[in-house]
């Protein structure tokens, strides 16, 4: 018999990693190309995943967004050890069984203002000049680093930017270096029919939900025809605890959950 040939793993585009505009996921829902179902690519998982918070700009030091801080680091705290994470496990696999995890701490970091818009390089070579810098914890197996912008920035990756066409998304520096952008949900796009908070609470749970079971897009559990785990059930939210998080797609119940 011949020898079966392993597949090249290789990262999925850009369009997989996001969340998608609110009107747009809606449309999308509707005409799935097919039944749902993740398979596992071989790739790395989160099994203790531990957040990091960044929140970079001059924006972060005024009220509102300066009271928003200590919310969003209160949602990780308790969010990471909660039943969203424990639903989670049945993603499992033998090298990373998916666990509670942990938020790490925290920075603002209000010098070099990104502008009234970055790019996913730019936002990387901030990511790697922190961690350089010593600024935010250096990597391990597990880091995730959530970095949130202040109002008025756009974000642009690839050639899609936020507010027109996503709303958040994960990516990863090579094999070891995961993150996670945050804009700020400043258009009916990016906030639905959502309070701002309540927007940024369930599309960071997307990307977290994401970044665990695929840290780099397309190579950990992923659906060639729907996505991430979080794409299928885009903008669907329930509460855990006081918090709004995003429905996100089980194999096992075969709906959003």
């Amino acid at each position: 018999m011949a020898k079966r040939k392993t597949p090249r793993l290789v990262a999925q585009p850009d369009a997989v990693r996001i969340v998608p505009l609110h009107g747009y996921a809606s449309q999308q829902h509707l005409v799935a190309a097919a039944p749902a179902k993740l398979t596992y690519r071989k790739g790395p998982l989160l099994k203790a995943v531990e957040v990091f918070t960044i929140f970079w700009g001059n924006g972060w030091k005024t009220k509102p967004q300066s009271e928003t801080i200590a919310k969003l680091n209160g949602f990780f705290d308790f969010i990471l050890a909660s039943p969203l994470v424990d639903q989670l496990s049945e993603y499992n696999t033998g090298a990373f069984p998916i666990g509670h995890g942990r938020r790490t701490g925290s920075a603002t970091i209000p010098t070099g203002s990104p502008g009234t818009s970055v790019t996913d390089s730019a936002l990387q070579a901030f990511l790697k000049q922190q961690i350089a810098a010593a600024k935010v914890p250096k990597t391990t197996a597990n880091t995730l680093y959530f970095i949130y912008l202040p109002p008025g920035v756009r974000v642009v990756m690839g050639g899609s930017s936020s507010c027109q066409a996503f709303c958040g998304y994960h990516n990863a520096i090579g094999s070891r270096v995961f993150y996670a952008v945050m804009p700020y949900p400043g258009c009916a796009g990016c906030a639905g029919e959502l309070a701002i908070f309540d927007a940024l609470t369930s599309t960071s749970s997307h990307e977290l939900c994401e970044a665990i079971t695929d840290p780099i897009p397309g190579l950990g559990w992923y659906d060639d025809a729907n996505g991430e785990i979080g794409d299928i059930c885009a903008w669907q939210t329930k509460k855990v605890g006081a918090y709004t998080v995003q429905l996100e797609w089980s194999n096992k119940a075969s709906a959003c959950v």
